[in-house]
């Protein structure tokens, strides 16, 4: 009898011990219409400092793919990076160098960082350049979209900033 009363109180102290585990990280990142906001900095050389690259082990198959079908110049927008990888999660942050395009004297044209935590929510942050390059390799203007929130699992969350937006899903394996 008694443990009976006590086993909803375990579970509740254990459940957030049996969500940890591996998930699969989703991000569309767009420009939509509307004027773009340069950020007052360029991105900084050390960008990616205490991340982690997307390992080739670790992608995934996209499952945006009907959402990115949308985000069209046609319709104002354009996709500038659609990644999905796994992903171990737990309390310590986990930090995530994401890029597209050539790398030019450690710059990318599309470069950022996820970072992300489960505890026993999924909180994340993101900090994302769009970088204007010159054909010398010159950074000369950047857009960042930098953004705090906390995701639930499984649901698609949408982050609007000014010309750029992000989406991303965390979803259990």
């Amino acid at each position: 009898m008694r443990l009976l009363r006590t086993l909803p109180l375990l579970l509740a102290l254990f459940a957030p011990l049996a969500m940890a585990g591996p998930y699969q990280v989703e991000v569309l990142f767009f420009r939509q219409a509307g004027e773009v906001i340069p950020a007052s900095q360029l991105a900084p050389e050390d960008w990616a400092m205490g991340s982690q690259p997307v390992t080739a082990e670790s992608q995934r198959s996209t499952a945006l793919n009907d959402a990115a079908a949308k985000l069209i110049p046609a319709n104002g927008y354009k996709v500038l990076l659609h990644q999905a990888w796994a992903q171990e999660l737990g309390p310590a942050p986990v930090k995530v160098a994401l890029t597209a395009g050539n790398q030019m004297f450690g710059h990318y044209p599309i470069e950022g960082v996820l970072t992300l935590s489960e505890n026993p929510s999924i909180d994340l942050e993101a900090n994302l350049w769009i970088n204007q390059i010159d054909a010398e390799g010159v950074l000369t203007g950047s857009e960042q979209l930098k953004q705090s929130t906390r995701l639930l699992p499984g649901k698609l969350t949408y982050i609007d900033h000014g010309s750029l937006g992000l989406l991303v899903r965390v979803s259990p394996q």
